[in-house]
């Protein structure tokens, strides 16, 4: 069954959307995870069923459940989040397949870089109101400037997943789907 999105103006349901991350890091023995809390967006679905938006994540939102490792993550050597307080993904475009799935492609910045990032999502719940796609992808931080690796600890991509949820802008927010 493909999955028809209406056309209009759709806003990122913040509380009931999340985007996370996880590393390789101590030479690959140990995962770090975190989840952003301070995440917003909106976008547009076009007549012609193409869509186009963007999310922005908070640099500094970043929880990975230690104190000084999320300061770290914050600073300099990393996210930065001082002078580049988001991480933007703006959606060039986004078309639903016959599959459900979603390819989107776009531009990721973080610390003031941009590279274009191709996605593919998968549309887990839909309504006239609201719609839900899920997602994971893989980011190389060294294209960003999140070079730092003291004694090569840290190695590979980071795989970010995202969860996110829209209601079409106008309509209440929390309603059911």
């Amino acid at each position: 069954m493909t999955v028809a999105v209406e056309t209009g103006l759709w806003q990122l349901d913040a509380v009931r959307s999340a985007i996370a991350i996880k590393h390789k890091t101590m030479w690959g023995l140990v995962t770090v995870k975190g989840a952003f809390s301070g995440v917003a967006g909106e976008g547009e679905v076009e007549a012609g069923g193409t869509a186009h938006g963007t999310i922005t994540v908070e640099a500094g939102s970043l929880d990975t459940k230690n104190a000084k490792r999320d300061a770290h993550l914050r600073g300099a050597d990393f996210f930065d989040a001082e002078r580049h307080p988001t991480l933007v993904f703006a959606v060039r475009d986004a078309v639903v397949r016959p599959d459900d799935s979603v390819a989107i492609s776009g531009e990721l910045t973080v610390r003031g870089v941009s590279r274009p990032q191709s996605v593919t999502g998968t549309v887990t719940e839909s309504s006239a109101e609201a719609v839900t796609l899920a997602a994971e992808f893989t980011v190389d931080r060294s294209q960003f400037n999140l070079g730092w690796n003291q004694m090569g600890m840290i190695r590979g991509l980071t795989t970010v997943t995202a969860t996110l949820r829209f209601t079409r802008r106008g309509s209440a927010s929390g309603e059911g789907v």
